[in-house]
């Protein structure tokens, strides 16, 4: 599952990259007229509104995911309070233990 998130954030990126990357494109290529232009400039622009529409999709339901994510933890350290604190401290140690061999 955090592979995906991961590769999933990894994509997000990028087409934001691209889409900023093609409004640059649609910005200098403003003045330039031409039937064919014209058109492949309309094309671009429902392609980049379109595709902030998919991202902003997207975040909404990364936010969400990550919101029960969030209440599920803090229901389980609710009912289990000496388990998490376990797992807290043992997580703690090894990194004490990782970090110490540098």
């Amino acid at each position: 599952m955090a592979k995906q998130q991961i590769s999933t954030d990894k994509l997000v990126q990028d087409l934001r990259l691209v889409m900023q990357d093609a409004e640059e494109l649609l910005k200098a290529t403003a003045g330039q007229a031409g039937e064919k232009v014209s058109a492949a400039r309309a094309r671009a622009e429902d392609s980049i509104r379109m595709a902030k529409e998919a991202l902003g999709e997207i975040g909404e339901g990364a936010l969400e995911r990550t919101r029960e994510a969030a209440a599920s933890a803090d229901e389980y350290v609710h009912r289990n309070p000496w388990t998490a604190v376990g797992i807290a401290a043992g997580i703690g140690l090894v990194v004490g233990v990782l970090l110490s061999r540098k």
